[in-house]
């Protein structure tokens, strides 16, 4: 029986894992929080609570990796997933690793492709390009997943409309790229156990739109006033510096390279249907 281990086995991660389990895998989810790992054995995987920063040596062997794992806050390499590379008792099979558009840098709103250089230009973005390296040379047919901002049912910025917080005009900021976690998941599972034709793809819808037109249609089907819009100057005032780091970047990302070696369209090219189906979800919950 194939076994996956998905070492930061969180929203995504538990996504994931449910189809490997559905699949009839033994399945080992990696989280830091007992309620993490209750989340993973609601799926009918077994989680193993580490410290990614500690002593690893109970990682299994496994023949799908997925890494999920943020890297740590400070520094220019990913320390921890170089700690957790190096605990593995064996190499797997296949190997998937969730990474950020943020690598490619400021594009100026040009569109994005796997093809050109990285220009990270945050120690952020610098931790991921390291993460890659790392991934891919562990194993030269490694899959990186580039992803841009995550959305599905809890990962909305419901709390921020309800509050009346203003975002940044489109006339001052850049391009929103996404993708809908479910179409994330679905990517990483199924890049975990076929070989595409090259290792890098971005993992996104397609689509990418100003950021007020997803910040306006979710504020319509929530039945909320949409936020108003302000400048750089008082974003700066008024947004954490990561947030003011992410909107000083513009780029388009395609996903046609995905689409090609995979076969696989994403479910939620609209992001108007994700949004809905989000909700329903958590209204559900």
């Amino acid at each position: 029986m194939p076994t996956s281990l998905i070492i930061g086995c969180g929203d995504t991660g538990v996504r994931v894992a449910a189809r490997a389990v559905a699949a009839g895998e033994e399945v080992v989810g990696v989280v830091r929080s007992a309620a993490s790992a209750a989340r993973v054995r609601a799926v009918g995987a077994r989680a193993l609570t580490l410290d990614l920063d500690g002593d690893l040596s109970a990682l299994p062997a496994c023949d799908r990796l997925f890494y999920f794992a943020p890297p740590p806050r400070e520094g220019d390499t990913d320390t921890r997933m170089a700690t957790a590379l190096a605990a593995l008792p064996s190499l797997p099979e296949y190997v998937v690793y969730i990474s950020t558009s943020g690598v490619y840098g400021d594009c100026g709103g040009a569109w994005a492709t796997e093809t050109q250089p990285l220009r990270p230009g945050t120690a952020r973005a610098r931790r991921r390009v390291d993460a890659e390296r790392q991934v891919r040379a562990l194993r030269g047919d490694a899959i990186v997943l580039r992803a841009p901002g995550i959305y599905g049912p809890g990962r909305l910025p419901v709390d921020r409309l309800r509050a009346g917080e203003p975002i940044l005009d489109d006339a001052a900021g850049g391009w929103s790229n996404r993708v809908h976690i479910d179409d994330l998941a679905e990517y990483a599972w199924q890049a975990g156990r076929t070989r595409w034709a090259h290792g890098v793809y971005n993992a996104c819808d397609g689509q990418p739109t100003r950021l007020g037109i997803f910040y306006d249609t979710l504020a319509d089907m929530l039945g909320l006033e949409r936020p108003a819009r302000i400048g750089w100057d008082e974003a700066e005032t008024r947004f954490s510096a990561m947030r003011l780091s992410f909107l000083r970047e513009s780029r388009r990302l395609s996903n046609a390279r995905l689409v090609a070696d995979s076969g696989i369209e994403p479910h939620f090219t609209d992001f108007r249907d994700g949004l809905a189906a989000s909700l329903r979800a958590q209204s559900a919950d």
